[in-house]
């Protein structure tokens, strides 16, 4: 992987109301392959179940560090593991997709 495929998104310079929104704006910007790497103060539990809930395995997690006060995760964009995990329950229930809003091609 690239260095220019790795994003920074350090969510202590983002007001708390806004940060999971941010995130997942910034997650449905990236393309297949692409890493975000995020930052932040504290462990982002509930975050991490949302993605999961909502884009499944699409977006990988892996803590690049997980230290109190200083908490770094990449996000992988993986749209084959997305189509391959959900081809046989799309077929059985006649759809698919990632439930977000489609900027790196998933919900296009």
């Amino acid at each position: 992987m690239s260095d220019n495929a790795v994003h920074p998104f350090d969510a202590r310079g983002v007001a708390k109301r806004f940060r999971h929104a941010a995130i997942f704006g910034a997650l449905e910007s990236l393309e297949d392959g692409e890493v975000m790497r995020f930052v932040n103060d504290h462990d982002p539990l509930p975050l991490l179940n949302q993605i999961q809930q909502r884009y499944g395995n699409q977006v990988g997690i892996h803590y690049v560090a997980r230290d109190p006060g200083n908490i770094v995760i990449d996000f992988t964009i993986q749209l084959g593991a997305q189509a391959a995990a959900a081809a046989p329950a799309a077929a059985m229930a006649g759809g698919g997709g990632c439930g977000g809003g489609g900027g790196h091609g998933c919900c296009s």
